[in-house]
């Protein structure tokens, strides 16, 4: 089973920063891709970032130059570091993981966090 904690968030004005964490735990397990996923009101969801276990990583375009994604491995703690935040990054950002364990491959979402950026 694999566990998440997800951090950070809240509320912060426009040119602002905040960051999220996203720490993974669980038995016999690997963890290849986690990301950070984010779903506006009325809006699909849509990935802002993630990483692999080899550190590649992708971003939205619209996030690009702004946030920064980072992984710890020893610590399985995944970082979304957003900078210049704009009232359009408002959203519940939810952490992803992949990755493959004794009973087969899983993917797992967390419970999201809210993250406000007022004009």
């Amino acid at each position: 089973q694999v566990h998440l904690v997800e951090s950070g968030g809240g509320l912060v004005q426009a040119g602002g920063s905040l960051r999220l964490s996203c720490a993974a735990s669980g038995s016999d397990v690997s963890f290849n891709t986690i990301g950070w996923y984010r779903q506006a009101p009325g809006k699909q969801r849509e990935l802002v970032a993630d990483i692999t276990s080899t550190g590649n990583t992708k971003y939205a375009d619209s996030v690009k130059g702004r946030f920064t994604i980072s992984r710890d491995n020893a610590r399985m703690t995944v970082t979304l570091q957003m900078n210049s935040l704009k009232p359009e990054d408002t959203a519940v950002y939810t952490c992803r993981v992949m990755g493959w364990g004794f009973k087969g491959d899983f993917d797992s979402w967390g419970q999201g966090t809210q993250v406000t950026v007022s004009s």
